[in-house]
Formats: structure tokens, sequence, C-alpha cells
């Protein structure tokens, strides 16, 4: 649990930030097909307590009125994060499903630890570290992206008992109307935290693809008895009847994002008190219980996110051949204000 506010802790309050005091420039250009840019690096333990960035290409500028903009620059910014001088990232994800959508969109909306704020992206999970690295890595054919970035940080001598690390894990594909979509699946100890997933049907009208239940299976190399069982993709999110009422965004879970025309959906639910704990393992797949012959085809990407008690690799490489399978993207654009 964080600190009550009232708490006067030992720390030394300190930022990230791609401002360069000397230059004066606020921003870190990422190249597309250059290596991975290295944003943020410290050797000092700390917990990063809040994360901002913003970045255009996805969006009208009026400060270059012919720049190429796309809305796929916000699958194809990628954020790792690598924690305690390890070689592999504990975070990869596009920017765009880390911060909760993943169809190519920008949409403002608020919860308790990501959203998308009236133009920026922000995190405020914490993310204990002994030492940190944050890179980004552009892979658009030919936009650069020009990043603002701040992560405020606490700095301690030693950090705070069982202070696990933060991981995030992102898996996108095309799957069968009834074939499982497999969400997490990790060894090791700690607990789950909670997701963004995005859904898209191939045909229009059509969101049977919520009827799915999560499967859990907690501590268990049995597939065929999970541990914990819901009762539909929906219910796990909070909602019903295919969230019935449209978009909405709560602390702890929302649907910033429903087309039900072109079968697009996108929701959150993060866990507190309810984090599913693991000693060993955990599998987490949400899978339709209706006859194959119902269901069709549907895409999704996801983003799952977790706390491990030590720095771990990710269970699979980033699908990058992958990453826009989508079916469709919308035609939406936003404009920026002089």
């Amino acid at each position: 649990m964080n600190p009550d506010i009232y708490q006067i802790r030992s720390a030394r309050s300190r930022q990230f930030t791609t401002f360069d005091p000397v230059t004066k420039s606020k921003t870190k250009r990422i190249m597309p097909g250059a290596p991975a840019s290295t944003i943020v690096e410290s050797d000092k333990p700390g917990i990063i307590n809040r994360m901002w960035l913003t970045f255009p290409g996805w969006f009208w500028r009026h400060w270059e009125t012919g720049a190429e903009n796309d809305p796929s620059v916000l699958k194809k910014l990628i954020i790792r994060i690598y924690w305690d001088g390890e070689s592999y990232p504990s975070v990869e994800c596009p920017a765009g499903d880390f911060f909760g959508i993943g169809h190519c969109e920008y949409r403002h909306f608020v919860s308790r630890y990501i959203g998308m704020s009236s133009g920026g992206f922000y995190c405020y999970f914490p993310m204990p570290f002994n030492k940190v690295r944050i890179e980004l890595e552009n892979l658009h054919e030919s936009i650069p992206i020009d990043v603002f970035f701040n992560a405020n940080y606490e700095e301690y001598e030693t950090l705070p008992e069982a202070s696990g690390r933060f991981h995030c894990l992102f898996q996108t594909s095309r799957l069968g109307g009834s074939d499982p979509l497999l969400l997490l699946d990790v060894e090791g100890r700690g607990h789950y935290v909670g997701c963004c997933l995005s859904m898209q049907g191939e045909s229009l009208n059509y969101l049977s693809f919520l009827e799915a239940p999560e499967y859990l299976f907690i501590d268990t190399e049995d597939r065929d008895h999970p541990t914990i069982v819901g009762t539909g993709l929906e219910d796990y999110f909070n909602g019903g009847w295919y969230f019935r009422d449209g978009e909405y965004y709560a602390e702890l879970h929302g649907v910033p994002l429903k087309d039900t025309l072109r079968s697009m959906i996108s929701m959150y639910r993060f866990h507190e008190r309810d984090a599913i704990t693991f000693d060993n393992n955990l599998r987490i797949s949400f899978v339709n219980p209706w006859e194959a012959t119902h269901l069709k085809p549907y895409w999704y990407s996801s983003a799952a996110f977790w706390y491990q008690d030590r720095a771990a690799a990710l269970p699979y490489k980033l699908p990058t051949d992958k990453l826009m399978d989508m079916y469709r993207v919308r035609d939406t654009d936003h404009q920026s204000y002089p």
C-alpha cells in the first residue's frame, strides 16, 4: 500500500526529464529505424511515482502544417524499462496500449493508474528500482517522434522492504472465435494488478467475443481446472450486457472506447486489495464457452501489469511483425492549438 499522504518519508525528491537546461530543448527526438534511445538512466535506488509523456505524429500540427501524421505512431513508439542492471526489459509495450487504448487512437480518459489526459499520457503505478534504464524505440517507417517526458521519483539509500518490480507484457493476435485469449503466463512470485485490453471483431456489429470469462490458474500446471473462473469478459471489467450504456471511466475500471458498429472496444481494470497473488506461476486467459460455429474471428491487443519479487524477463518477445494486424483503423484526427 502507498503511504498515507500525511506520513513524512525519508527520501529525496527528484525528476527525470527530457528537458536540456543547456540547449533549452524540451524533447528527445526518436528517429524512425534508429536504435532505441535511452531517456532515463540511474544507478541509485528509488521509486518512480509518476510518469508522463506526450509526442506529436498522430495529429495535425499547427507549427508544421505539412508534416506527415499517422495514428499508427501510437502503436509504433515502444516503451522499454530495464530494472537493476538487467540486460532484458521487464516492461515492453507500445505507448498507446500501455496507456490504455490499442486501436491507434487517443481518447481523453482518466483512471487512478494510467490515462490519456487532454493531450498527455500518464502513469501512477509505483516503480521501485535499485537501477533503472528507460528507452524508447520508433518503429514507424518515416515519422520522427519528438518526445516530451517527465518522471517524478524518490531517491533512497535503501528501498523499503518487499519492494516488488513492476512488469508489463504486451500481446496481440488475430484469433478464431473460440480460441483462448492468453493475457499472461509467467513464472515466479508476485501479484497481478490489472490490464488494458482492446478488441475488434472482423464482422460489423459483433461483440460476442465478450462472452469469454476469465480463467486464472494460480501456482498450478493443471489446465483443466482453473483456480478462479468468471462469468463473462465484460463481467471481469465490472460491466454487464456488453457494456450496454457505453463508454465510461472510473478509478479502477472503465471502457474508454466502444464502437459497436465497427466491433471495437477498449477496457481496463486494476486490482488493489483484490490483486491476484502467486508464489510459483500465474496464467490468465479468456475462454469463450459458446459453440465455435456461433463465433467469429476477432483481433486483440493487451497490456498486462504485475509486480514480481525481482526483475524478470518477459515470457514473450514483442511481436513487431504483428503490431498492425488489427482489422480496421477508424478515420479520426485531432488538431493542435497555437
